[in-house]
């Protein structure tokens, strides 16, 4: 039967370019910034590549879509890495080994690209204003910010493992360089270190699932690794699938800061605000989930690492909202919320809607994004402040960081119509239908995150001005309009993005064909995820499509709402109309409030456990090093010398000294000779006799 293929648009055979324009806006930078750039040109070329690069992605985008879905997969190689040669699988078989370092544009990856590219853009404009005071280092702020988007897009586009890889580790880089960017300050240093060390733990889990692919599969390209992967679990049984998914989820718990390797992320707020967005809602946390998905067709033949996926995800969210519940640093809550809401994303790759998962991750970079802008703007009216405990009423002063603010917290709290409802509703509901414990956890998560994120607006916003230095009212004002301008355009977003998923079983929305069918997220990403919109089918008891009664789906959506609206009025009743409950609830679990706002002394722990231990096997080290190492070298060297003075002690009085008794003696022989030998015969005679009488008298007395 002859196949109808359409033709390529043009600009689909352009989409590497994607990544080049960052790169190249962060190596102009870096080169040329600190001596021959103003400030003005330097924020133009950062700003100016990334946007080339969101409107490369939006018309890809759009070509993408006017593909049938069979066809939305086109590959670029731009150079052999690693040139063909011959292995064997651990089957036997033999291939053809080859690594292309390439670029891979697919439903996913597009959609990737528009959360980096767009929401990436927005950062870096609100840049512009944030970190207008600082001189010397402004260059290099936007070089790191060119390179982190780079490394980021490198990561979606890669077209096999080791590209990926790269990129993966790029972000890791990049997130140590930004995170420590104010060095000097030694909180700043630290947590860049701690980001990077905590990373490259999890890194270690992704080199090895990588390493395990290579050897069973005989390839790292994606495409081919995912198309054999029901043959290799048929041939090798779901161990070797196993290993490989929990070794790759490794990589992702590192790097999507989950537990147990969560403990960088909440540190990373030491970083400028700017990059705590970037960071928490466009690049770095969401490359694990990213993974994760691109990965599902894997995930799906292993049952185990899905339930560790899901498990490890939703106790990450439950654990972590419940921390977020008491911090009172504004970008800190923030962070913990981020660990969170990762953990949805987690729970629904663990549950089979990897689509969901990655609608969810779209939702949040919106309203994560904004909500981190919206505290560096609060941080920039209150002269540095980041303690909501000394804010309030702050509303009226900075109007258009409260009204983006609070469509955000609408997003996060899931209330209809904003766009976390859509995805964070979806989770639930695919949770509920997989197991009641995880839709139990998820909802109780849910609450807190409404709990926590409106007793920081209204903390915040809300009630007295009492609070506040009264040194640092005189300057409370609204950002400038490079950093307000990307909040309503976040907020615009965090209101409609959810759009793009509305679920079937809504009345009314559910019907139409035009949000539900070609543009909906779940039906564009089917091609390339297991089991589509409705979770792996096919592979076990995770592919059951549980599609349930709409009626009772669209009660749960009712209950979610309930749980957000139960969460918000508690932070009402406890932060605006009783304020004085929070202190009396504080004083009578003292212990537990405690050990909650100490979070739950988990770094003391890792401390106690590993770090304090590490230490002290490297200061042994050390001592070795100094005392036993150096001691050897510093003997051999001590040694050297003192065989080298004898040596020359010995030429110069021992060798030296017989030579110089040698030409001594001769020259002592030669002057008496001489004396002798004057040509004179009748001297010669006397000579002789001499010589006669001394061996007569010789010979007669001896």
């Amino acid at each position: 039967m002859h196949q109808e293929f359409h033709a390529i648009p043009a600009i689909l055979n352009y989409f590497w370019l994607i990544p080049f324009f960052p790169a190249l806006g962060s190596l102009v930078n870096g080169i040329f910034g600190r001596k021959y750039f103003s400030r003005r040109v330097i924020h133009l070329i950062a700003c100016g590549t990334v946007l080339i690069s969101l409107i490369l992605s939006i018309l890809c985008l759009s070509a993408l879509i006017g593909l049938p879905a069979e066809e939305r997969l086109i590959e670029k190689e731009i150079y052999t890495w690693i040139p063909e040669s011959t292995s064997h699988t651990r089957d036997g078989a033999t291939v053809i080994f080859k690594i292309a370092a390439g670029y891979q544009l697919d439903p996913l990856s597009a959609v990737m690209l528009i959360v980096v590219c767009g929401v990436g853009f927005l950062i870096h404009v609100y840049s512009i204003g944030y970190m207008a005071h600082e001189e010397g280092k402004y260059y290099r702020f936007f070089c790191y910010m060119n390179l982190f988007t780079f490394a980021m897009l490198t990561l979606v586009l890669g077209n096999n493992f080791l590209v990926m890889f790269v990129g993966w580790e790029g972000v890791g880089l990049c997130s140590y360089l930004l995170i420590g960017f104010w060095f000097k300050k030694k909180s700043a240093a630290d947590a860049g270190k701690k980001a990077f060390v905590v990373n490259r733990i999890g890194d270690l889990g992704f080199l090895m699932g990588m390493l395990t692919i290579f050897y069973y599969f005989g390839t790292l390209d994606l495409t081919e690794v995912m198309h054999n992967a029901h043959h290799i679990y048929t041939v090798f049984g779901a161990g070797i699938i196993t290993t490989i998914t929990l070794c790759l989820f490794v990589g992702a718990i590192g790097k999507s800061a989950q537990i147990p390797l969560y403990v960088w992320l909440p540190d990373a707020m030491e970083g400028p605000t700017p990059v705590s967005a970037l960071i928490h809602a466009a690049t770095m946390v969401t490359a694990g989930v990213y993974m994760v998905a691109r990965c599902s067709e894997l995930f799906v033949l292993a049952p185990i690492s899905m339930t560790v996926v899901a498990v490890v995800g939703v106790a990450t969210a439950l654990y972590s909202a419940s921390i977020g519940l008491v911090q009172n640093d504004i970008k800190r809550v923030l962070a913990y919320s981020t660990v969170s809401q990762l953990g949805y994303m987690f729970l629904a790759c663990g549950v089979g809607a990897f689509a969901v998962g990655i609608f969810h991750l779209m939702t949040h970079a919106f309203f994560k994004g904004l909500l981190f802008l919206g505290a560096g703007s609060v941080i920039h009216a209150m002269s540095g402040e980041q303690d909501i405990r000394y804010m309030g009423g702050l509303k009226k002063h900075i109007p258009r960081t409260y009204w983006t603010f609070l469509f955000a917290t609408f997003a996060i709290a899931g209330i209809f119509p904003f766009a976390g409802f859509f995805s964070k509703d979806e989770i639930l509901w695919k949770s509920f239908e997989h197991h009641f414990v995880l839709w139990l956890a998820g909802a109780i998560a849910a609450g807190m995150t409404a709990f926590y994120m409106f007793r920081l607006l209204f903390m915040t916003f809300w009630g007295s001005e009492e609070r506040i230095d009264p040194e640092k009212k005189k300057h409370i004002h609204e950002s400038p309009n490079s950093m307000t301008i990307p909040l309503v355009i976040l907020a615009i977003l965090s209101l409609i993005g959810g759009f793009v998923g509305v679920p079937h079983a809504l009345p009314l929305l559910g019907r139409i064909e035009f949000l539900t069918e070609k543009f909906n997220i779940n039906s564009w990403l089917a091609p390339v995820i297991a089991g589509g919109a409705h979770g792996p089918a096919g592979h076990g008891e995770l592919g059951v499509a549980h599609h349930g009664d709409w009626l009772l789906e669209v009660i749960m959506m009712g209950v979610s709402i309930a749980i957000a609206l139960i969460g918000i009025y508690l932070a009402y009743l406890f932060y605006i109309k009783k304020p004085e409950l929070p202190k009396k609830l504080a004083e009578n679990f003292r212990s537990l409030y405690q050990l909650v706002l100490e979070k739950y002394r988990v770094d003391e722990l890792y401390d106690f456990l590993f770090v304090n231990h590490i230490k002290w096997w490297c200061n042994a080290f050390i001592k070795v090093d100094n005392h036993v190492i150096d001691g050897a070298v510093n003997g051999s060297a001590w040694f050297t010398r003192l065989n080298s003075s004898i040596s020359i002690w010995y030429d110069t009085y021992i060798v030296d000294g017989l030579v110089n008794l040698i030409g001594w003696t001769v020259k002592i022989n030669s002057f008496i000779f001489r004396r002798c030998m004057t040509g004179y015969i009748q001297n010669y005679a006397l000579i002789i006799i001499f010589g006669v009488v001394a061996i007569t008298c010789i010979y007669l007395f001896f």
